[in-house]
């Protein structure tokens, strides 16, 4: 982290170096203005890190220094006399960025929540809690089930869904509420680092021409690793008794809600299929997807909707898509996307990766990500115009991806958690499980290098 820090400041303090490839930055990081930029940037991130104790949704802090930040980069393109074609050129450049993931993530998150009012997964919280398996089958089964749900849901929507369980199931003995969560977080963000889908940054990767898709299945087996390492881990600690007997009822599920899981998965192909066949960007698949959900909710809404009721309704579906994620995705995009155009990425990639070396300076990343929110850490690796084979940029992803379990902060699957958790699951007794969680992180990298290197 000391080391970390020092590279941030040389980042401020030291004058621009070379031209980034594509776009040309502007080579002023030395100026008064560009060093204001990034401490609006860094107050910024401050607040966002302390979401959970300030209760301020971090899409708002960033969108301000967005804003700010590209004010003052005009300012510095016109005191340099750059053309406006130019600025134009690299501001529409994170335009078309967030653009493409945005789509997206919306297209994904909008099947999430219609598969959610169909009941799909309030029967698996069901099914699960009245099984009555016992404390340490529980852990294994909720551990399995969001490593595999985080591969095509993101790995919040996963950890919460499944956290719901052990809640239900634990809420008489804390022990297993604690280490089951910490499971869920390991298991979560692991998961998401194997598919395009499981993670916007495995998804940012994807989208920018780095990877195939099918090549980020490469990193399944070091993914494996980092959830089964702390998981074998932590098993022995788990409570080995049977859980209280619940009355719980099984819930039906509502009309149409197997053909949205299929269709779902039919939608990903379609993505799939257009970047693959078509050489189109993933999102219009995505989209097309989107297309056959509105024409599918409008024959549950005329076929199967009770008299009096209103039945299902796709706008409320994307009304309920995670805004403040894709709103503090836009601010991201652009705070870093300014910073960049400015030249601090070009400082950065020349002290981590021409300084470090590019294996050292990935695995920095994920150390990083588990103190930061991966998201920002991703698209500046992405925009420093680096020249690294496939290897490391599975590297990359993979330490980008699970370097967020470290800590609890470090992931919104933990955070999410901690607040689900009713002070059950806290900062403390996650960081009593790091060092196992390190083992995997470790091990993952190992594992990577000897299948993969």
């Amino acid at each position: 982290m000391v080391r970390f820090l020092f590279i941030l400041l040389l980042a401020v303090l030291a004058p621009g170096i070379a031209m980034a490839e594509g776009l040309e930055t502007l080579d002023m990081t030395g100026t008064e203005r560009g060093i204001f930029t990034v401490l609006i940037f860094v107050i910024a991130y401050a607040f966002v890190m302390t979401e959970e104790f300030t209760h301020m949704r971090k899409s708002k802090p960033v969108i301000l220094a967005a804003g700010i930040i590209w004010a003052h980069a005009s300012i510095l393109a016109s005191q340099k006399g750059v053309p406006t074609e130019q600025m134009h050129e690299a501001f529409e450049h994170d335009l078309k960025e967030y653009a493409e993931l945005m789509l997206f993530l919306l297209v994904a998150m909008t099947y999430i929540n219609s598969m959610a009012e169909r009941n799909v997964f309030e029967a698996l919280r069901s099914w699960l809690v009245r099984r009555q398996f016992g404390y340490r089958q529980l852990f294994l089964i909720t551990g399995v089930i969001t490593f595999f749900l985080s591969a095509v849901a993101d790995n919040l929507t996963a950890a919460l869904l499944v956290g719901a369980v052990v809640l239900a199931v634990g809420a008489d003995n804390e022990k297993f509420v604690s280490i089951g969560f910490v499971n869920l977080v390991v298991a979560a963000n692991a998961g998401g680092a194997f598919c395009p889908f499981g993670d916007i940054t495995t998804l940012m990767v994807w989208q920018a021409g780095y990877a195939e898709f099918f090549d980020f299945f490469k990193l399944f087996i070091p993914s494996v690793a980092n959830y089964a390492i702390p998981a074998a881990i932590m098993y022995f600690a788990v409570p080995n008794e049977q859980p209280k007997e619940t009355s719980e009822e099984a819930v039906q599920l509502k009309p149409g809600a197997i053909q949205i899981c299929v269709m779902f998965l039919l939608t990903i192909a379609t993505a799939v299929s257009f970047k693959q066949a078509l050489h189109l960007p993933p999102f219009m698949g995505m989209m097309v997807g989107l297309s056959a959900l509105m024409l599918f909710g409008y024959y549950i809404k005329k076929n199967h909707t009770p008299a009096g009721e209103e039945g299902f309704d796709i706008f409320a579906r994307v009304m309920h898509a995670e805004w403040d994620t894709l709103l503090f995705f836009f601010g991201v995009v652009f705070a870093v996307g300014g910073l960049g155009y400015i030249g601090y990425l070009e400082l950065l990639s020349g002290a981590m990766y021409d300084g470090l070396g590019a294996t050292t300076a990935n695995i920095m990343v994920g150390l990083i990500s588990a103190i930061v929110d991966n998201i920002p850490v991703m698209f500046a690796v992405l925009n420093m115009g680096l020249d690294m084979d496939l290897y490391q940029w599975l590297l990359v992803t993979l330490t980008a991806g699970v370097g967020g379990s470290l800590l609890s902060v470090g992931s919104a699957a933990g955070v999410a958690l901690m607040g689900q958790s009713n002070h059950k699951y806290t900062f403390f007794s996650h960081l009593k499980w790091t060092p196992a969680i390190a083992a995997g992180y470790a091990g993952s990298i190992f594992v990577h290098y000897l299948i993969n290197g």
